[in-house]
């Protein structure tokens, strides 16, 4: 991921905004109204070396086998070409991430981005490389920042005020996100039925797909530690929005502006660090060292990570990183159950019991629970396999579901069916005396 300073401000000639206007701006874009149609994946994995897959990775050898890569030179942002066009960005601690252009439908989006994910895989395998989908690096591995970009070195200095867990999400987990259009204004599919309908099935998501068991190459006690991380850290930002009434784009411009300042963009090499305790509600009012505008707004939003997400589209992000092409599974399960209204239905009906969403994710106690416990919670696990099944028949009443549907009622019998989740792959291997490392292991 990289950083420029082409948009932020360096004159006076932007009228600086207020509360109003930014709330209407905010209303404005988090849900961009029309029929849902398009669907993407963000997949991120660790890079370990084939060898030595307790050793630090030199960001040198990654740059090389990105090099090997087609490039275009008119690209933007800079960076390697891959046949279906996803977009490579590097996180702070060294992962790698493939984010896949919106697709016309699920299917179309899994072939994209399975081709995209074999170029990586063997540019990588070159150079001694793999590939590793989990939420956190089973490994004891030193962790370090490997992008001190002033975004980053920012970031850090803010979650540094309240413990170590920020440093280790920036550098110590991997997710994977599924992103799907946020839904029409009224009826069905509109985008509060669709919002209110991923929150009540984040847990599952959560429980189902864990696979973070291990911390520095320690046990933790949760199946899903990443998300742990995530709940101990800055709750202006992490916590989801108010979510048991009132409109969905009101409740969202509320939190952006009452979420607590991350970073101020500044020029000239200065240090992008924001004052403590101060949030963008509290910059509008006092116009601190310059009044902020529509692009700090914008830039402030991108600093958010509440379980969902709204950018125009919503993004889900309560999912761990997952083995090899595991991001298929998330993928059909969440697109089985939007896109058809029968799924819908059924899924409500199973998610309902598990509880209101009066107390906030992820530090509600069943989000807890499904960090913790995952598929081994019997209400969770009732609630996930009647998820599976329904999306399963969705996925069957689609001309192009085939692919989905196989790798969605493989993973379901040989995980939920079974009390299961990935995380209990690692633990079985660690138990085995193997190195509980989820990797790529596709033939190249």
């Amino acid at each position: 991921m990289t950083e420029t300073l082409t948009d932020i401000p360096q004159g006076t000639d932007v009228p600086p905004l207020t509360e109003a206007n930014a709330e209407g701006h905010l209303t404005a874009i988090c849900f961009k109204i029309g029929p849902p149609r398009l669907t993407g994946v963000e997949a991120e994995w660790f890079v370990h070396d084939l060898r030595y897959p307790d050793a630090a990775v030199d960001p040198r050898r990654v740059n090389r086998a990105l090099a090997a890569l087609p490039s275009g030179p008119d690209r933007r942002p800079p960076g390697p070409l891959f046949p279906a066009g996803s977009a490579l960005t590097h996180e702070p601690g060294g992962q790698v991430e493939l984010s896949s252009p919106p697709a016309e439908s699920p299917g179309d989006c899994a072939e994209g981005l399975l081709l995209d994910q074999g170029a990586l895989r063997s540019a990588f395998a070159a150079e001694g490389l793999r590939l590793t989908g989990s939420g956190t690096d089973p490994l004891a591995r030193e962790r370090r920042m490997q992008l001190p970009l002033p975004r980053y070195l920012a970031m850090a200095r803010h979650f540094d005020r309240s413990g170590p867990w920020g440093r280790t999400m920036m550098c110590g987990t991997a997710s994977l996100q599924v992103c799907v259009d946020a839904g029409t204004e009224r009826g069905r599919a509109s985008y509060t039925e669709r919002w209110r309908l991923l929150h009540l099935l984040g847990p599952v998501l959560v429980a189902a797909f864990a696979n973070s068991p291990l911390l520095d190459g320690r046990l933790t006690g949760h199946r899903s530690t990443r998300q742990i991380i995530w709940s101990r850290m800055d709750p202006t930002r992490t916590l989801a929005p108010r979510l048991a009434d009132g409109d969905p784009a009101e409740n969202w411009a509320r939190y952006v502006l009452d979420a607590e300042l991350m970073c101020i963009r500044r020029g000239d090499g200065h240090s992008w660090s924001a004052p403590a305790g101060r949030t963008f509600r509290d910059w509008l009012r006092d116009g601190g060292e310059r009044p902020p505008t529509v692009a700090d707004l914008d830039y402030h939003c991108t600093t958010l990570f509440p379980p969902i997400r709204p950018r125009g589209h919503l993004e889900l992000r309560m999912i761990d990183a997952q083995p090899e092409s595991g991001w298929l599974v998330p993928l059909a399960l969440v697109t089985g159950l939007l896109d058809d209204p029968a799924a819908t239905d059924a899924a409500l009906a199973a998610l309902e019991p598990l509880g209101t969403l009066d107390h906030l994710p992820p530090r509600s106690g069943l989000w807890r629970r499904a960090a913790t416990l995952a598929m081994t919670d019997p209400a969770l696990r009732r609630a996930a396999l009647a998820c599976f099944a329904a999306a399963e028949q969705a996925l069957g009443r689609r001309a192009d579901g085939e692919r989905l549907r196989g790798a969605l009622a493989r993973f379901a019998e040989r995980h939920p069916a079974r009390g299961r989740c990935p995380a209990d792959d690692q633990l079985d291997a660690l138990r085995a005396g193997v190195r509980p490392v989820p990797q790529e292991s596709a033939p190249c």
